[in-house]
């Protein structure tokens, strides 16, 4: 996980950028401590050694003794400070430096000077220092080494008489820690570049997986990932829904022994990528295998969808086909149909017409009339505009809208009755749509519903995470037989309807993705509900 801003460590005052990350920093301390430890104790076990077999000859022992000493403890203590986190980071750190500095340069004298070597130890805390503090830090810390050193080399040469080179020797060394300091800046600098530049793509990888994985879940179709084992490696919660898991399966042969045997066989033949699979208490699920490659792993997919569902897609562009069709038909039938009825009108107004024959001019003007309310439908249907689906608050729209029903249509606004979930409800569908739906919903229920009965009642509330309306009138019911094609074209038990109405009201609600259906109530009443999609958790369309 990328770290945050807040999470990095700015141990110069004079860096800029983002610093280290907090955990490396601490991490990258204690290694420089237990590289300070082991150096320590390399100084003490010196003193123990024979003068003929020491790598260091003291020519100030005492001041050896005690600088060694020091340093060891000064370690051994900043150890347990770091590794219980018991001083801040830069304090620490910038106090390391500093006393190794100070120490190295005592130990170096106490061993004869720079002639010594130890200085080159002093380089490595100053490399060190550009690592764990960096900025302009580093070369402050070069700056002072230089100045320790050539002090050194001053206060040596107003006690014994040296060699004239040492001061090129300190001059050089001066140099080397210039030269590191900045080395060690600019490595950090880099590497802090990279880590940045690594952390921002890991942070965008990050959002685009969590993006794919909010619409894999959120695909109406069903996703499974699997390998040639068919072992499952991830699957969305649509096929755990199309395929009745409680939990996510581990292989295909739990999800059903058929889809196993469907891939087993692709896998044997590719061109049968396709196979309808039965699932207990499901409808037939219709499968597809893909594969996708990763890398060295070969990963396959298989896509899950609902017969049903495809099926009444195949329906609904035959049904558009048809409705063009028919809107076409209904266009010609138009005009005929006018001057079949304007003829019917002319020859009722004869006085010398017999009142049989007027009657049968009556009869032509009506069916003209129904005729024509029929063509009227087909066309409204015809010229459906594509759905602009907006998040309404269900329950204002409701009152507003049936203050405006009643109005409309002159009824008493005591004929409907209205009763609202406790928590507002947000549908997301076309308003436009809604109210179509609506206006045929309390049309039929005003017509149909026996208001003179009692009160129709109107309802939002909310079922299994989707927003529905319930309008309930006080009718005797729809039989089984005519509820099968309760919602086909043209169906009516009315010797005035269309049947058109409820058809368009349920083309209306399938364009939106919402439900519409019929049931009884527990008091035999009949009720109509749409079920809309959630605005607040509208799921992404394929």
């Amino acid at each position: 996980m990328a770290i945050k801003p807040s999470e990095r460590l700015y141990p110069c005052p004079f860096s800029k950028g983002y610093g280290i990350p907090a955990q490396q920093a601490w991490a990258l301390l204690k290694v420089f401590l237990i590289y300070r430890l082991i150096l320590a104790s390399l100084f003490l076990a010196l003193l123990y050694q024979d003068a003929d077999t020491s790598l260091l000859t003291p020519y100030y022992r005492d001041l050896y003794v005690y600088s060694s000493q020091c340093y060891w403890l000064l370690t051994f203590t900043s150890l347990i400070c770091v590794f219980w986190r018991l001083t801040q980071y830069t304090s620490q750190a910038q106090l390391l430096i500093f006393t190794d500095i100070i120490l190295l340069t005592l130990l170096m004298h106490a061993c004869g000077g720079i002639k010594s070597g130890l200085g080159i130890l002093i380089a490595i805390s100053i490399a060190s220092g550009g690592l764990l503090i960096g900025g302009i830090c580093a070369v402050l810390f070069a700056a002072m080494a230089s100045l320790a050193v050539l002090a050194e080399r001053i206060f040596t040469d107003q006690h014994q008489i040296i060699d004239p080179s040492s001061y090129t020797y300190t001059g050089i060394l001066g140099a080397a820690f210039f030269t590191i300091a900045l080395l060690a800046y600019i490595l950090a600098k880099r590497s802090e570049d990279s880590l940045q530049l690594a952390e921002q793509q890991q942070a965008t990888i990050l959002k685009l997986e969590d993006l794919n994985q909010y619409i894999i879940q959120n695909l109406q179709s069903g996703i499974i990932i699997a390998d040639r084992r068919q072992y499952i490696h991830s699957i969305n919660e649509a096929a755990l829904r199309l395929t009745k898991q409680t939990k996510p399966p581990k292989h295909l042969s739990d999800v059903s022994p058929h889809l196993a045997r469907a891939f087993r066989h692709w896998l044997t033949d590719s061109e049968a990528n396709v196979a309808a699979i039965a699932i207990p208490d499901q409808a037939d699920i219709s499968s597809r295998f893909m594969l996708l490659s990763a890398h060295y792993d070969n990963f396959y997919m298989v896509m899950l969808e609902d017969s049903a569902l495809h099926n009444q897609r195949v329906q609904q562009g035959k049904l558009a086909s048809l409705g063009r069709l028919t809107a076409s038909i209904a266009h010609e039938i138009r005009n005929p149909l006018g001057a079949i009825s304007h003829a019917g009108q002319l020859l009722a107004e004869s006085e010398q017409l017999p009142a049989a024959d007027r009657r049968l001019t009556d009869i032509i003007v009506t069916q003209c009339g129904r005729v024509n309310v029929i063509i009227e439908d087909i066309l409204r249907l015809s010229k459906r505009h594509d759905s602009n689906r907006e998040r309404i608050e269900l329950t204002a729209w409701l009152d507003q809208y049936l203050q405006n029903f009643t109005l409309l249509h002159q009824v008493c606004t005591e004929n409907f009755r209205i009763t609202h979930n406790q928590t507002p409800l947000y549908g997301f569908i076309d308003p436009n749509h809604l109210r179509q739906i609506m206006n045929n919903l309390c049309e039929n229920a005003l017509k149909y519903g026996k208001p003179e009965l009692g009160h129709i009642f109107v309802q939002s509330f909310l079922d299994e995470d989707l927003p529905c309306i319930e309008v309930i009138d006080n009718g005797k019911g729809i039989d089984q037989q005519s509820l099968n094609h309760l919602f086909e074209p043209f169906f009516t038990t009315s010797a005035s309807g269309t049947g058109l109405g409820l058809y368009i009201s349920k083309e209306l609600a399938e364009l939106n993705q919402a439900k519409l259906s019929y049931h009884l109530t527990d008091d035999n009443r009949s009720c109509f509900r749409l079920c809309v999609l959630n605005a607040d958790k509208n799921l992404i369309e394929i």
